[in-house]
């Protein structure tokens, strides 16, 4: 009987010296605590510099077309490059969306036409070179879609409804028979809209380059009523006449994201 009792004592204490080792083989895991997202939405202010490239559908005059003479264009006039510089502020809804209102000064760019007039019944011919300066503030509504993160690099489309205000100055009009004239400053609201497409390149969690393009229709301008170099020649007009102008302008620009 003493026998099987120690033999119970050893057996338990064996266990128990047992039980340490085994407990240090159990692996529980640890608890590890997920970062909260975060958010993707949020305001942002944007600003760019760039370079337009500039045209326009015809250039009108209500004298051009009088009864006696024919008048052709040689060159239907087109614009030199001139700068641009906008700033602006937008939302970003979620990874797809986001939309931004700008305000645009567009610098002057220089304007060169020449036409040909020939009088009918004698065979006359003389030519006049235009020249003239243009610039604008434009002021968007935009929104845009962009299509993917890839590494880093966001590649958009985009839309923009506004209106510009063109300004028209330095208005000659040389012609080749020793005459000529010339137009006063003048400015005018218009309808604008925009198709933009370009890539953001994200730089930190809160900058953005973005290298871009837009397709701008700025409306028509005007100049001022046109005079004669000689008083004695100037007829009441509505002066000259810039009819639908149009830019594609390419633009690298800086976005900052408040949150």
């Amino acid at each position: 009987m003493k026998t099987n009792v120690s033999l119970a004592l050893a057996t338990l204490m064996l266990a128990g010296a047992s039980l340490p080792a085994n407990a240090a083989d159990l692996y529980i895991p640890p608890v590890v605590e997920e970062p909260a997202p975060l958010p993707v939405g949020g305001w942002y202010l944007r600003g760019s510099i760039g370079m337009s490239n500039q045209s326009i559908d015809r250039l009108s005059y209500e004298y051009f077309d009088v009864e006696g003479y024919t008048h052709t264009f040689l060159d239907d006039g087109g614009f030199d490059s001139a700068p641009t510089v906008s700033l602006g502020f937008g939302y970003q809804a979620n990874d797809w969306l986001r939309g931004d209102i700008t305000a645009e000064y567009r610098g002057k760019a220089s304007f060169n036409a020449l036409d040909r007039v020939v009088e009918d019944a004698t065979g006359f011919t003389y030519t006049n070179n235009y020249e003239a300066k243009k610039s604008e503030w434009l002021f968007l509504a935009n929104a845009y879609a962009d299509l993917g993160n890839f590494h880093g690099i966001v590649p958009y489309i985009g839309a923009g409804i506004g209106t510009s205000r063109n300004t028209i100055s330095h208005f000659t009009d040389d012609n080749s028979a020793g005459g000529g004239g010339f137009a006063g400053k003048d400015s005018e609201w218009d309808l604008a809209w925009a198709l933009h497409a370009g890539l953001g390149y994200q730089v930190t969690d809160r900058m953005t380059v973005d290298f871009g393009y837009s397709f701008v229709n700025l409306g028509d301008g005007s100049t001022a009523p046109a005079e004669n170099y000689d008083p004695m020649f100037s007829r009441p007009n509505d002066g000259f006449k810039f009819e639908d102008i149009t830019s594609h302008d390419f633009k690298l620009g800086l976005r900052y994201a408040f949150n």
